[in-house]
C-alpha cells in the first residue's frame, strides 16, 4: 500500500474523531435535557426541503467530473453532517457571549444546514483538488468566518438577521475561488477533469434537485413567505427559460449545451434571494431571472477563456458564474430596488436617509465579497502547508486515490 494511504489512513479517521468527541461534548453541556433541541412539527417538511437541497441536491451537482463521483456526494455528505453539528454550537456561543438572542432548536438547526451552502459551494471551486482533511479544516474555517461576517452586517450595519444568510451564494463562490486560486494548477495534458455524458446527466440531476427547493431556501426565514416562494418560482422559470434559449444562440451549431443550462437554470433563485420576500410584482422577478441567465451565460465565456486563464486559476464546478455573478447582480438589484422603493415612498425628500439605507446595502455586500476573498486566500495557503498533506498535481480529480473499487474501472 502506498505511503499517502497509509498517511490518510492515519489521518482522516483521527480527525473526525477528534471533531465527532468535540461535538459529544459541546450537545452535553449545551443541551443537558434535550427540550430546547425541538420544534413543532409543521416546521419539518420545509427544514426538509433544504436538507434535499444541500445533501442530495449539491451531492449530485458536484459530479461533474468523470473520475471523481464517489469523492463529489461522499465527502459532500461527510463536510455536511460536521458542519451543521458545528454551526448549532457555533449559534450556542455567540448567544452564551451576549452577541445574538437564543431563538431554540429549530432556528438554529435552519440556520445551520442553510450556512452549510455556502461550504457546498465553495468545495465546488476546489472540487478534486482537496483531500479530505483539507476540505474538513476547509469547512470549519470557512462556517466560522461566514458567522463572523454575519455578525459584522447584523449588528454593524444592521441588516436583518434573516437577510444575513442569503449572503450565503456571494460568500461560499468567492471563498471558493480564493481558496482554489492557492492550489497548484493541474498540467495541461490531465485528462482526469473533463466531464462525460453519464457525469454531466449525474450533474444535471442535482441541479434539478437545487432548482426545485431553491424557493424554500429563501422563504425558510422570512414572513413574507408566500411572496418569497412566488417570486423564487417564476425568477427560476424565466432563467431556465432563457437558459435554453441562449445556450443554443451562442453554440456554434445552435445546439443546448448541458453546461449551460447545468449552471444557468439556478441564477434566477439566486439573483432574487435578497429580494425575494420584499417584491411586489412577479414581473420585477421574471426580469432578474432572465438577467441573472444572462449573466450567467456570458459569465461563463468570458471567465473560462479570458479571467481564468489570466489568473491561472481553475474554478471546477464553474461556482463563480454560476452563484457569484448571479448574486453580485442581485446585490445591485437590492440597491436598485431599495432606492426606487424609499424614493416614491418618500415622494424623494429624504435623501440624506435614502443615502444611508444605500450605503448599509452597499457596506454589506461589499463587506461580505472582501471578507471572503481575504480569508479565501488566507485558507488557500493554509491548506498547502505539508501538515495536510497536499495532493500532487498527478493525483488531481482521481477517485481511486481515496475510495475502495472491487475493479479498476473508469468511473464516472
Amino acid at each position: 500500500m502506498p505511503s499517502r494511504y497509509l498517511n490518510f489512513r492515519c489521518s482522516v479517521p483521527w480527525l473526525i474523531l477528534f471533531l465527532q468527541t468535540l461535538f459529544f461534548i459541546g450537545f452535553f453541556f449545551c443541551f443537558p435535557d434535550g427540550g430546547s433541541i425541538y420544534w413543532p412539527y409543521e416546521f419539518y417538511p420545509e427544514f426538509q426541503d433544504i436538507n434535499h437541497m444541500v445533501i442530495f441536491g449539491f451531492g449530485f451537482f458536484l459530479m461533474v467530473l468523470r473520475r471523481y463521483g464517489f469523492s463529489s456526494t461522499g465527502f459532500n455528505l461527510l463536510l455536511i453532517v460536521l458542519g451543521v453539528q458545528c454551526s448549532v454550537l457555533v449559534e450556542v456561543l455567540l448567544v452564551f457571549l451576549g452577541v445574538q438572542q437564543s431563538e431554540g432548536g429549530m432556528t438554529s438547526v435552519a440556520k445551520a444546514v442553510m450556512s452549510m451552502t455556502a461550504v457546498a459551494i465553495s468545495t465546488g471551486a476546489v472540487l478534486g483538488k482537496a483531500n479530505p482533511v483539507q476540505l474538513i479544516v476547509m469547512s470549519l474555517v470557512e462556517l466560522i468566518i461566514f458567522y463572523g461576517s454575519r455578525y459584522i452586517n447584523s449588528t454593524f450595519l444592521q441588516v436583518p438577521d434573516n437577510l444575513t444568510l442569503m449572503h450565503v451564494p456571494l460568500f461560499g463562490a468567492y471563498f471558493g475561488v480564493a481558496v482554489t486560486s492557492r492550489f497548484p494548477e493541474p498540467p495541461p495534458g490531465l485528462d482526469k477533469n473533463r466531464r462525460t455524458p453519464k457525469s454531466d446527466l449525474f450533474s444535471m440531476l442535482g441541479t434539478v434537485f437545487v432548482w426545485m427547493f431553491w424557493p424554500s431556501f429563501n422563504s425558510l426565514l422570512t414572513d413574507s413567505k408566500k411572496e418569497a416562494v412566488l417570486n423564487t418560482y417564476f425568477a427560476l422559470a424565466v432563467s431556465a427559460v432563457a437558459a435554453f434559449m441562449l445556450s443554443a444562440l451562442t453554440s456554434k451549431d445552435g445546439k443546448f449545451r448541458m453546461t449551460h443550462i447545468h449552471s444557468a437554470v439556478l441564477a434566477g433563485g439566486v439573483t432574487i434571494s435578497y429580494t425575494a420576500h420584499s417584491i411586489r410584482h412577479p414581473w420585477i422577478a421574471m426580469i432578474l431571472g432572465l438577467l441573472g441567465a444572462v449573466i450567467t451565460i456570458l459569465g461563463s465565456h468570458c471567465l473560462q477563456r479570458c479571467f481564468n486563464p489570466a489568473f491561472k486559476l481553475q474554478d471546477t464546478s464553474g461556482v463563480h458564474f454560476t452563484f457569484g455573478l448571479p448574486a453580485v447582480l442581485g446585490a445591485v438589484a437590492a440597491v436598485v430596488l431599495r432606492v426606487v422603493e424609499e424614493g416614491i415612498s418618500t415622494q424623494w425628500s429624504h435623501l440624506s436617509s435614502l443615502g444611508y439605507l444605500v450605503f448599509v446595502e452597499i457596506g454589506a455586500f461589499c463587506q461580505t465579497i472582501s471578507t471572503a476573498l481575504i480569508t479565501g486566500l488566507i485558507t488557500g495557503l493554509i491548506l498547502n502547508i505539508k501538515l495536510l498533506k497536499t495532493l500532487h498535481v498527478s493525483k488531481y480529480f482521481d477517485d481511486q486515490f481515496y475510495w475502495e473499487f472491487p475493479h479498476l474501472s473508469v468511473g464516472f
